[in-house]
């Protein structure tokens, strides 16, 4: 299941920068307008990158392929295919609100997705495998961000750069994929 999602995840970034276009005129002015696509790659590009190591990190404890397990790995690919639509609308419209909104609705998506797979493999470990605590932080982790990418959803609407803002600062609380504190503990987090 981990090397069928990593081809998913390798795909999809190829898909993502398919969508890369030079602009019309050669001259560095005319690369610099297209800053909306850049900057909108650019983020995308991150966001797979994360979700990839967060789930790659997290598939780490499956002991089974279990029927569960492989429908929200397929539920967290899917959402996570998204992802190149969702960019090339967002930089098409040149960070219009609707675009972005939908683009902070996807990674609402990815969240919620992850947090089923958190709990299809994490929950029922016995707590020497991974600390309560640990685990209270990956709740509380994951449950703050799909919040706040459901506000930069409804933020992107009125102000989509801010949107995108929160959307991005979410990002940074998955940079390293185990929970906050989980490498410090030797068994009580």
């Amino acid at each position: 299941m981990s090397a069928f999602s990593d081809g998913v995840f390798a795909v999809l970034i190829t898909v993502l920068v398919l969508d890369l276009r030079p602009p019309e005129l050669p001259t560095f002015k005319a690369l610099l307008e297209l800053w909306p696509t850049w900057l909108s790659y650019s983020v995308s590009y991150l966001f797979i990158a994360i979700v990839w190591a967060n789930h790659h990190h997290l598939l780490r404890h499956a002991r089974e392929a279990t029927a569960s397990l492989m429908w929200y790995n397929f539920a967290h690919l899917f959402s996570v295919s998204l992802l190149p639509l969702a960019t090339a609308w967002m930089a098409v419209s040149e960070l219009a609100p609707q675009p972005v909104a939908f683009y902070a609705a996807v990674f609402f998506l990815v969240n919620l997705t992850y947090i089923l797979l958190i709990r299809e493999l994490i929950d029922p470990m016995p707590e020497n495998a991974v600390p309560l605590a640990v685990r209270k932080r990956m709740r509380i982790r994951s449950l703050a961000t799909l919040c706040l990418f459901a506000l930069a959803g409804l933020v992107a609407l009125k102000y989509p750069v801010a949107g995108l803002a929160i959307c991005c600062c979410c990002l940074a609380v998955y940079l390293r994929p185990e929970a906050p504190g989980a490498g410090k503990s030797s068994g009580k987090g």
